[in-house]
């Protein structure tokens, strides 16, 4: 007669490969304390990760506006909005010429991109954190405004030089991001052009 194995059963006899109470137990305290030791660390972590992804969009996106102005042969730029908490990257439109201004688009001009800091989350927006100095490394306690830029935007043309949204030459600036924790990032274009990424370390900007 041929005998038949019944399914495993949960707490069966070691043979089964079954689990007992005491093993799922142990595993469940394990995992506890892991849990406790982990947590307060991704909470710690994730202000951080968010800030660095805003600070690297901002980033990317002044590089977006410079290459978008070289290959349409036309205007490109980024205006940030410091009340309302986010920025906009528009092109000159069809007729070429640049026709915004400070804070709103104007004319035929048409917005590529719109950013809203609030959507990060962790508390990620305008802001110089701790620093106590500005990201060219003076010293400087008066933070009126965390947006550098002539006219609180910068206007790339159609060889990636640097304008104010005004239209005359630019010397460039930066714009300072912060989250809840007041970690610092700031990202600049120089008057050449040169678009850069720094982060406040406590002491400097690295």
């Amino acid at each position: 007669m041929k005998n038949e194995q019944g399914l495993t059963a949960f707490g069966g006899a070691r043979g089964d490969q079954g689990f007992t109470l005491l093993e799922l137990l142990v595993t469940m305290i394990i995992l506890s304390i892991l849990l406790g030791i982990t947590i307060p660390g991704f909470s710690s972590w994730l202000p951080k990760y968010r800030l660095r992804g805003a600070a690297r969009d901002v980033y990317s996106n002044l590089q977006l506006a410079k290459m978008t102005a070289v290959k349409d042969r036309a205007r490109c730029g980024i205006l940030f909005n410091v009340t309302g908490n986010g920025y906009q990257m528009i092109s000159s439109g069809p007729d070429r010429n640049w026709d915004s201004t400070s804070g709103s688009r104007a004319g035929d001009d048409e917005i590529l991109k719109e950013v809203r800091l609030s959507e990060y989350g962790s508390g990620v927006g305008y802001g110089h954190g701790t620093a106590i100095k500005t990201a060219t490394n003076n010293p400087d306690t008066n933070w009126d405004n965390n947006v550098t830029f002539p006219g609180d935007g910068v206007v790339f043309d159609s060889r990636g030089m640097v304008l104010s949204p005004s239209g005359a030459a630019s010397t460039g600036g930066y714009v300072y991001l912060q989250n809840s924790k007041n970690s610092t990032h700031a990202m600049g274009v120089w008057s050449s052009g040169v678009i850069v990424m720094a982060r406040w370390t406590g002491s400097a900007w690295q």
